[in-house]
């Protein structure tokens, strides 16, 4: 059996990016992606709704603020440096009345303490953008924001990694830890570091390895309705003021790749972590385990997760979830919508012991092994740059340790 230097859990866009630094680092270690699924990004990174964020929904002092800005703009030159299409349609972020004016103000300092580009604009502004743009006195416009096709992304990826040299085990669900490497549903992999980037799953397979245990993961449904109609009554996207208390953006229009009009996502709680469609992949273990800590949030509310929860819910009338999305533009028509989209999950981390949302990335690991806890939104756009955070982590881990045991030689 083959050995690793590098094994990779997942073929996500957090996975490959790791698998494609390590390979780029260590040209002559050999290195693998384990996935359960056929193929790359069928969970979080193929579902997402392809926005490339600007960076500056996040605190100056967060992974997330850190490489957004960066992650963009590599992200975009990626697209096009290998031919995949790029939308640069910006963003617009609008309020409703007087109350969400602070928000806006609270986006513009974070955006200008992390060093993005971010406009204010007139009422009358905001249509020249967007004729159809809905917002009291004035708006936020974000002309970094863009859009790609998160699959098109990840599949350029697989190839870039396989001519490097990286190699691909699918259907290869993890099953286990080994001494030297990990029991997958298709054999042992030998390894001498494991990377986990494993999603709705990376808390259970960090805790196999003695990390993660501050935490689980809670899943959330996220879903997309398409305006069938046609491509012209939005030019942008077009975002409310969100609640910065959750990691959710609330229900927004997004301008695709190829020009289409979506509004979405829902951030529904799950019942278990792929709960796409009626009781596919239902497992009732997993399922009693989430329900248990979504029990506790909704009695003592942390972070008003009885009201989210109630609300998001609610997004599964269309009729509902097609009346919020008319609160951001006008001249929208409401019987235009099509069927709700192929639902994402999202995997957010939640902190057993606050009870909180965590809202930045988190990494665990040591010189064995190291473990991507929490990349949620935005780690599609920031993915390059977190990939090299995580690959500096990995090295400074095995370099201590192989420093401390110089010492003690």
């Amino acid at each position: 059996m083959k050995r690793y230097e590098y094994v990779v859990i997942g073929a996500g866009i957090v996975g490959l990016t790791i698998a494609l630094e390590l390979k780029r680092r260590y040209p002559d270690a050999a290195v693998a992606v384990v996935e359960k699924e056929a193929d790359v990004a069928y969970h979080a990174s193929g579902r997402n709704s392809g926005v490339l964020h600007a960076g500056f929904y996040y605190t100056a002092n967060s992974l997330k603020a850190k490489f957004a800005k960066d992650g963009n703009k590599e992200m975009q030159d990626y697209c096009r440096s290998r031919g995949l299409a790029v939308n640069p349609c910006g963003k617009l972020v609008v309020a409703s009345d007087e109350t969400e004016l602070a928000g806006l103000e609270e986006l513009k300092r974070r955006g200008d303490a992390n060093g993005v580009v971010l406009q204010w604009v007139t009422e009358e502004e905001a249509r020249e953008i967007d004729p159809n743009a809905r917002t009291f006195r004035k708006a936020l416009y974000s002309p970094s924001t863009a859009t790609v096709d998160p699959v098109q992304v990840c599949q350029s990826m697989k190839r870039d990694a396989a001519a490097l040299g990286v190699d691909f085990h699918f259907g290869a669900a993890y099953a286990g830890r080994l001494e030297d490497g990990i029991r997958t549903g298709a054999g042992a992999i030998r390894a001498d570091y494991v990377v986990n980037a494993a999603g709705l799953y990376a808390d259970r397979i960090a805790r196999d390895f003695g990390f993660g245990g501050r935490y689980t993961i809670i899943p959330f449904k996220g879903v997309y309705v398409k305006y069938a109609k046609n491509k012209t009554d939005i030019r942008t996207n077009i975002y409310p003021v969100p609640n910065l208390a959750n990691p959710f953006l609330g229900v927004h229009f997004t301008k695709t790749v190829d020009g289409s009009i979506k509004i979405g996502p829902t951030a529904i709680p799950a019942f278990w972590r792929e709960q796409y469609r009626g009781f596919s992949r239902f497992k009732l273990g997993e399922c009693l385990s989430i329900l248990y800590y979504e029990a506790k949030l909704f009695v003592t509310n942390a972070f008003g997760f009885r009201r989210l929860a109630l609300s998001e819910l609610r997004k599964y009338a269309k009729p509902h979830f097609v009346r919020l999305s008319m609160k951001l533009a006008r001249n929208v028509d409401p019987g235009g919508f099509g069927p709700f989209l192929r639902p994402g999950i999202r995997a957010q981390l939640l902190d057993k012991k606050t009870l909180e949302l965590v809202q930045d990335f988190i990494v665990e690991g040591d010189d064995r092994s190291m473990h991507v806890l929490n990349a949620v939104s935005p780690a599609f756009t920031c993915s390059i740059p977190f990939a090299r955070h995580v690959v500096d982590t990995i090295e400074a881990a095995r370099n201590g340790a192989r420093g401390s045991a110089r010492r003690k030689g």
